[in-house]
């Protein structure tokens, strides 16, 4: 009997395999070839992360009921999609959070569940649940990303003044993000800081009482004049004509035109008759920081789920690189996290 631990059967497969493969040297050649391309594409193509991603399959439910207390929304929202997922397959636990105005569930999933398929159960789930929700109310998915999705990070800066922190939001919210968000390896662009742009509508009760006309009524007339309505098409000499209606808002004026009803003498009572028209922030939530040097805009760039890291940020760079050109004079891209 050969002892397969002693060293004179070791010496002996080793000189046996160096004959063969000297007697096999262009087969030896071809597979050392192969096997040297193969580990240069792996090495090449493995996903790098300086935080690895150890977190739980999960999907977040976002829910927007403006207003409302935080123990309404428990009973009439979170409740009810709570109990409804957790009857979904191959999930291990459910977790609410009620907050004034909003909901969040979180549904965690058991290891090695594909993300997008857990997605697709729970947006079942949401469909035989949304019988049991008030009216208008409509729960959304949040983005197919993990909770170290988070990997870099970049302010809007304007040392010459010549924009406002709310002209720096819109280009971020109208420019950047949506250059962002088609960044292949990208789920969301979250934009922070800065006042988001509204019409604002400050109705006097005073001259609202004067004309007989209730809130309600400011409310439903505005908004149906936001918008356009088609009509038919009439043949004119041969040709069609397309009849419609263009009512989109497209500046204070044409909110203060907006008719409201008729007085006694049969003259228009306008927006403009009862309340102040004006363009000015949105409610700001939160403010965004930078170095000390006051307030300023910014965006967090959130990866999707299963990325290479690595590879995101670099596509992040390049197209914040080509957007810089479409920016205003003055304004600048400052980095402010970046996990490469």
């Amino acid at each position: 009997m050969v002892d397969p631990h002693s060293e004179d059967y070791k010496r002996g497969l080793l000189a046996r395999l160096i004959e063969s493969s000297a007697r096999n040297w262009l087969l030896t050649i071809m597979v050392v070839a192969v096997a040297a391309v193969w580990g240069f594409r792996s090495l090449t193509n493995a996903p790098l992360d300086a935080i690895p991603d150890l977190s739980d399959v999960q999907v977040i439910i976002l829910t927007d009921w403006p207003g409302r207390s935080p123990d309404l929304v428990e009973d009439q929202i979170t409740y009810p999609l709570t109990t409804t997922l957790l009857a979904a397959p191959k999930v291990k636990f459910v977790r609410g959070q009620s907050f004034l105005g909003l909901s969040f569930v979180y549904v965690i999933f058991e290891d090695d569940t594909d993300i997008y398929w857990a997605r697709s159960r729970v947006l079942e789930y949401l469909n035989s649940a949304s019988q049991d929700l008030p009216d208008g109310v409509s729960p959304t998915l949040g983005p197919d990303a993990t909770g170290v999705g988070w990997v870099y990070q970049y302010a809007l800066v304007d040392k010459s003044g010549n924009n406002s922190l709310a002209d720096l939001r819109s280009i971020q919210d109208f420019n950047l993000k949506y250059a962002l968000e088609s960044v292949d390896g990208v789920a969301e662009v979250a934009s922070v800081g800065g006042y988001e742009k509204e019409y604002q509508i400050n109705v006097d009760p005073n001259r609202l009482a004067s004309y007989n006309i209730s809130l309600q009524k400011v409310i439903e007339s505005v908004r149906r004049s936001n918008n356009d309505v088609g009509g038919r098409v009439l043949e004119i000499s041969g040709h069609e004509q397309f009849i419609r209606g263009r009512g989109y808002v497209k500046s204070t004026a044409d909110l203060e035109k907006v008719v409201l009803g008729i007085n006694d003498n049969g003259v228009p009572i306008r927006v403009s008759d009862v309340a102040d028209v004006s363009l000015g922030p949105a409610l700001q939530r939160g403010a965004s920081e930078l170095n000390g040097d006051g307030l300023t805009v910014g965006g967090i760039v959130v990866m999707r789920y299963g990325e290479n890291v690595l590879g995101v940020i670099e596509r992040v760079k390049q197209r914040l690189d080509e957007s810089k050109a479409s920016l205003p004079n003055g304004v600048e891209i400052v980095p402010v996290y970046d996990r490469s």
